[in-house]
């Protein structure tokens, strides 16, 4: 239960929200056409004769476009409809050549489903249902470009008819937090599933934000919609800024209209755009070029078996079966390319250390998010463009398995690895890296340690218990980081006793 509230004058209030989610479907061609829809193309070069409304050109649907929206239900556990049908949606815009946009109102792809979301990173355990109410597949718009001319706007049709899935969430959201962990999972089971990249700057995937707001427990409000947003980040500061803006405008004597707002990051603020249209305004009437699509079980039964390992069964498999922390499975399996890096990873350790994947994952996982990551974001590279790979990681985890190496031996290693691209065990041989487990070099450190420290020694004997880190620390210096730290332990302790 969120405690996410608006310190208004008159009181708390809350916030409810609602999110109407665009997917870009993966697939080669349009929903209709087979025109490319490659990202990145010059302008009107991706556009079909279907596309462009040419007179007599009749849709045909995309077998791929139907599937991938298909397993896209099936990943949130929806209902799917063996029998839906598309509906024109009648608007005039510049960049909608067909003077309609051919989508799906009365009867979608795609039923009730739900999503399973830990608004609290820091505490995954702690999670929120959020109903699902559809899935529907729908044409994109052409795009207008006003900067391209001081009078006039160009239109840029590479986008019209592109396949868009429309997922439409229940008013379940109570916070910013719950909002932005809402399409942080929903665009990491897109991606897993491969149906939509995901990637909200080049407007594959983007929100439609929906706010109102009310005295806690109280009836819903007006709510307002906030079109096209394109990162997580601002959906969270939409929230924030349209729910501030409401409770001001109510508490002041006025009373919220249901529009159509657009966001504007550079100010921070939202700004109305048009008053909002109810479904009659559009005039929806069934699209008498299509019949409505029928699927069959085969069909149906293809999709459920595509479908791979998703984000939650994979994080309960790795905190049952690899007994790693509810954290750190989380951390892991919040994106598909850092879930396929890690088990590459583990597959090479389990092979390079000849032991069980259960025995070096926990190794592996802790490497992974504490050193590579931090070491990563330090030279402003992602996982998916590491210099280091899984079989070049796991050589040198397997190096401070074995104690060739220890710990911090292994970070300057790390270092050298992502600057030259070279194997972990041709660095330590060629810089001289091997630990030193040799017990009787430790031992001729630590007896000069000790003896340099007299003082220190008859305090530690006289119960200051925490100098035994000094001394640690002192001997690793003197042999300049390359002594084992288990033998030196055991040696301190035999010479402290």
């Amino acid at each position: 239960m969120s405690t996410y509230r608006i310190q208004g004058a008159t009181g708390e209030w809350e916030v409810v929200i609602g999110l109407e989610v665009h997917a870009q479907v993966t697939s080669k061609a349009k929903l209709f056409s087979g025109a490319s829809t490659e990202f990145g193309a010059e302008p009107n070069a991706q556009v079909s004769l279907v596309d462009a409304a040419m007179p007599g050109m009749l849709p045909v649907p995309n077998r791929e476009c139907i599937r991938q929206a298909v397993r896209t239900g099936m990943a949130i556990e929806a209902a799917i409809n063996k029998w839906s049908r598309f509906d024109r949606k009648n608007y005039f815009y510049a960049d909608l050549p067909q003077g309609y946009q051919i989508s799906q109102l009365y009867h979608p792809l795609v039923g009730e489903g739900h999503l399973e979301i830990s608004p609290d990173e820091k505490n995954p355990d702690q999670t929120k249902t959020i109903g699902i109410e559809r899935i529907h597949v729908e044409q994109d718009a052409g795009k207008l470009m006003h900067d391209q001319h001081p009078t006039m706007s160009y239109v840029d049709l590479n986008r019209s008819g592109v396949a868009l899935m429309e997922i439409v969430s229940r008013p379940d959201m109570r916070s910013p937090a719950e909002a932005g962990a809402y399409v942080r999972k929903l665009r990491s089971i897109l991606r897993y599933v491969g149906s939509c990249d995901g990637n909200m700057e080049e407007g594959s995937m983007r929100a439609d934000v929906n706010v109102s707001v009310r005295k806690p427990g109280g009836e819903l409000g007006t709510r307002t919609e906030t079109k096209n947003v394109n990162s997580v980040r601002f959906v969270m500061a939409v929230i924030e800024q349209e729910a501030r803006r409401q409770v001001d405008l109510i508490e002041d004597g006025g009373a919220v209209v249901q529009e159509t707002r657009l966001y504007d990051p550079d100010r921070n603020e939202t700004r109305s755009m048009r008053s909002k249209e109810d479904a009659h305004d559009y005039r929806y009437f069934p699209d008498p070029d299509l019949l409505p699509l029928e699927l069959d079980d085969g069909f149906l039964e293809e999709c459920r078996i595509s479908l791979p390992e998703l984000p939650d069964a994979k994080r309960r498999r790795y905190i049952g079966e690899l007994g790693l922390s509810a954290y750190n499975a989380g951390v892991l399996t919040a994106e598909v390319e850092t879930a396929r890096w890690f088990e590459a990873l583990l597959a090479e350790c389990a092979l390079q250390q000849k032991k069980s994947e259960g025995e070096v994952a926990k190794q592996a996982a802790n490497w992974l998010i504490s050193e590579l990551f931090g070491a990563l974001n330090k030279i402003g590279k992602e996982l998916a463009y590491s210099p280091v790979t899984p079989e070049r990681a796991a050589e040198l985890l397997a190096l401070i398995g074995d104690g060739t190496i220890s710990g911090s031996i292994a970070k300057q290693v790390l270092e050298i690895m992502l600057e030259t691209g070279d194997g972990a065990a041709e660095i330590v041989e060629r810089e001289g890296l091997k630990q030193e487990s040799d017990s009787g070099a430790i031992e001729a450190a630590v007896d000069k340690v000790l003896a340099g420290n007299a003082d220190k020694v008859a305090e530690y004997k006289g119960g200051k218990e925490a100098l035994f880190g000094f001394f640690v620390g002192q001997t690793m210096k003197a042999m300049q980081g390359k002594a084992n730290p288990q033998v030196v332990n055991e040696v301190l302790r035999a010479k402290l006793a």
